[in-house]
């Protein structure tokens, strides 16, 4: 897979923030693309079906057509996914089953339709996850459930297929883009908690796991993300510790005094909110 010319790839939430810019890079690198949506049409040059990938059948199907379009499949990035506000302090709600649903269920429903065109070309798959996938960050639970239980499924799939097909789980933290709207609206930015980096250099993540020689289990984006991965890997109080100091110091700031779904947190960290 060191040279992407003429590999067969498909893209899953290829409209989004990510999949357009992971089309736009494969196909620049001489890769043939089709894209999984669940807004389908086309994206610069490529094709990208519709689909509602919680729909098990329906994703199944896609897989069917896009490999079937590019004549068979080397290479499957699971890119869809979905966040908002999660206070683990309360019982799920739809928005919190969503999260489970497009960032587990979907991927695992896309990636298993993907396996007999993989293992027929010794391909990848490719599952993009996130930094809280190892480091959780509070008020945010079905995120890092999702993302966390996305890596389960990756190392059991990898325990099972990994003499046929690579499987990668590549790890990035806060970028920008729409999936953290619903967070910042209900008053509960990442900013100031999560350092923010380029989409580029997630996007250079990936290809490096498409391309490495052998593929490999776990890829961070930054050289920050390396160490805080290590640290909640190796050091886990470690880690937590540091949340918990951040949270502290942006509770004592008033950061998050107009955000009903932390006003629990704020007060058992002795606060009382200004009017």
């Amino acid at each position: 897979m060191s040279d992407l010319t003429g590999r067969r790839a498909i893209v899953t939430g290829a409209s989004g923030t990510f999949g357009r810019l992971l089309c736009h890079t494969l196909t620049a690198a001489g890769a043939r693309v089709v894209g999984i949506d669940l807004h389908g049409g086309e994206v610069d040059g490529v094709t990208v079906l519709s689909c509602d990938l919680t729909d098990t059948a329906a994703a199944a199907a896609a897989v069917e057509s896009a490999a079937q379009l590019l004549g068979g499949l080397d290479l499957l990035i699971n890119n869809a996914g979905v966040g908002g506000p999660a206070p683990a302090e309360f019982a799920p709600g739809a928005a919190a089953r969503q999260q489970i649903e497009v960032n587990l269920v979907a991927a695992w429903a896309v990636t298993a339709a993907a396996v007999p065109a993989l293992e027929a070309s010794r391909g990848r798959v490719i599952f993009v996850a996130s930094r809280m996938a190892v480091l959780p960050l509070p008020l945010a639970a079905a995120y890092g459930v999702s993302k966390r239980a996305l890596v389960a499924y990756a190392d059991a799939l990898r325990l099972e297929v990994g003499t046929h097909i690579g499987v990668s789980v590549v790890y990035p933290s806060m970028v920008a883009s729409p999936i953290h709207d619903a967070s910042a609206e209900a008053g509960l930015s990442l900013q100031g908690v999560s350092r923010l980096e380029p989409v580029e250099g997630v996007i250079a993540a990936i290809l490096r796991a498409a391309t490495a020689r052998k593929a490999p289990s776990n890829v961070a984006t930054t050289r920050r993300g390396r160490f805080e991965m290590a640290i909640a890997r190796h050091l886990p109080s470690v880690a937590g510790l540091m949340v918990r100091r951040t949270i502290a110091t942006r509770i004592a700031a008033g950061d998050l005094d107009r955000a009903p779904l932390a006003a629990g947190m704020v007060r058992r960290h002795g606060r009382t909110p200004a009017a």
